[in-house]
């Protein structure tokens, strides 16, 4: 038993998982990696995302910043914002995760969560600057 376990961990390159068939994922097991792969889609989304809208938020302060206002800038406070929706996105996928508090299930609803919150939070950041 040992040995097939040893060998089923061989068979994928380190740091890789053996490739899933989400679409058609049975076990509980495999329905969790399967969200979890989604929601880490979501995060590099959302990464590369942030990358392109905080360049253009430190383009606006370089651009309109005044030495006589002394509220935050573009960035400054998109950053501050980004911080607070982090922490929301964590507790309150955590709450929705409790709906199967200590079940197999549990991982499925949190990482469901955080895709959705994720995917809505790119849109978001992507929407501060096609209005300017």
């Amino acid at each position: 038993m040992i040995v097939a376990a040893l060998a089923l961990l061989s068979a994928a390159p380190a740091g890789q998982e053996p490739d899933l068939d989400c679409a058609n994922a049975l076990t509980q097991s495999d329905m969790n990696a399967c969200a979890y792969q989604e929601f880490k889609r979501a995060d590099a989304a959302l990464n590369a995302q942030w990358t392109i809208t905080t360049a253009q938020m430190k383009e606006r302060d370089r651009d309109t910043l005044r030495p006589e206002d002394t509220r935050p800038g573009y960035f400054d406070t998109l950053l501050a914002g980004q911080r607070a929706w982090l922490t929301y996105r964590e507790q309150h996928c955590a709450s929705e995760g409790y709906l199967m508090r200590g079940g197999s299930a549990e991982p499925l609803l949190i990482s469901g969560c955080q895709t959705q919150l994720t995917d809505a939070r790119t849109a978001q950041l992507k929407s501060l600057i096609e209005e300017y």
